[in-house]
């Protein structure tokens, strides 16, 4: 496993990130959580990423449970705020001051650690004034339960005034972690380069484009039995956008590619955003122990120039690029 800067701050943070979206306290039972928190740990990751909205609070439990005989100060652990938990009441949402300090004293109450290595807005609050959400996080990090600050789907002028009260109030933003795969590329013409102005580093989620990029979807085939593609519960959800026939068909190009390289087709799209500088870390899930072992050997890889090309070219029909399709909401979801 090798390790990143994040941003332009000192910490070193796992190449790939363990996260337990759609996973823990959810989908997979708190043992096998347990267990691909372990395998994980033995394949040498360290930095380990969630959120309180995740599984309402049972996905922070359960990971601060998987960790709780590890030496803390040889982790990394991210979570965020911004998402409803709990009633859902009208302050139960957002990045305002009250939001944000009752999020991290519930996240670490969950986590049973003291502090959490990166505290991140998950979304950014039209509703809420900037300098509010930025005084506020200047606040958790005096108090020592937050060491850094990142954002998640933050467009390029978000990025910049946030940035530009961060520094003013006595600390950087230092992450994004938006969506980014070979299949979705939004974050490349805009938040990338402004990332990169800022000394910002990308922590970047579905790297598998929620797993299409896996090539376990066929075109015209049935959905495989307890894939994503099935899960009623959000999985579903989350992945119908990818499942055309003229995009699996394009994905089923790359399989060449990754035999070429010796990979499967999950280590190539890992390795594949991994290629991209301004990103220190994929996260990925697991709902099985032995996912996490084959999805560390994208660490490390080097794809060569003409195979890169060679991906850009099989997918480009089907890329998504619009700097404009960034996740945050319009208005704040009560």
């Amino acid at each position: 496993m090798e390790y990143r800067y994040l941003g332009r701050s000192g910490l070193k943070i796992t190449e790939i990130t363990y996260g337990n979206w759609l996973t823990h306290g959810s989908q997979v039972e708190n043992d096998v959580a347990t267990a691909c928190v372990r395998a994980a740990l033995d394949a040498g990751i360290t930095t380990f990423d969630t959120a309180d909205v995740y599984a309402n609070g049972a996905a922070e439990e359960v990971l601060g449970a998987a960790l709780t005989s590890e030496r803390r100060e040889s982790l990394e652990v991210f979570t965020k705020v911004y998402w409803p938990v709990g009633p859902k009441g009208p302050n139960d949402t957002g990045l305002s001051r009250k939001h944000i300090m009752e999020g991290i004293n519930n996240s670490l109450r969950r986590l049973n650690m003291d502090y959490v290595d990166l505290y991140q807005a998950h979304r950014y609050d039209y509703e809420t004034p900037l300098e509010e959400t930025i005084h506020a996080f200047a606040d958790v990090v005096r108090s020592g339960k937050a060491l850094y600050i990142g954002v998640s789907e933050w467009n390029a002028k978000q990025l910049r005034a946030g940035q530009e009260l961060a520094r003013e109030a006595g600390f950087s933003l230092v992450s994004n972690q938006p969506q980014y795969s070979a299949l979705w590329r939004v974050i490349e013409s805009e938040v990338i380069p402004a990332s990169v102005e800022l000394g910002m580093s990308q922590v970047v989620w579905s790297p598998m484009a929620q797993g299409v990029l896996s090539g376990k979807y066929l075109p015209g085939a049935p959905l495989p039995a307890g894939s994503r593609a099935t899960d009623e519960q959000g999985g579903k959800n989350t992945i119908a956008a990818f499942l055309d026939d003229d995009i699996l068909t394009n994905v089923q190009k790359l399989r060449p590619i990754a035999d070429e390289l010796g990979l499967s087709m999950p280590q190539l799209a890992i390795a594949w955003v991994l290629q991209n500088p301004n990103v220190a870390t994929a996260l990925v899930g697991a709902s099985r122990p032995e996912q996490v072992a084959e999805n560390v050997k994208a660490a490390g890889v080097k794809i060569p120039v003409e195979l890169m090309t060679a991906m850009d070219a099989a997918l480009a029909p089907s890329v998504v690029n619009d700097p404009a399709k960034t996740q945050s909401p319009p208005t704040r979801v009560v």
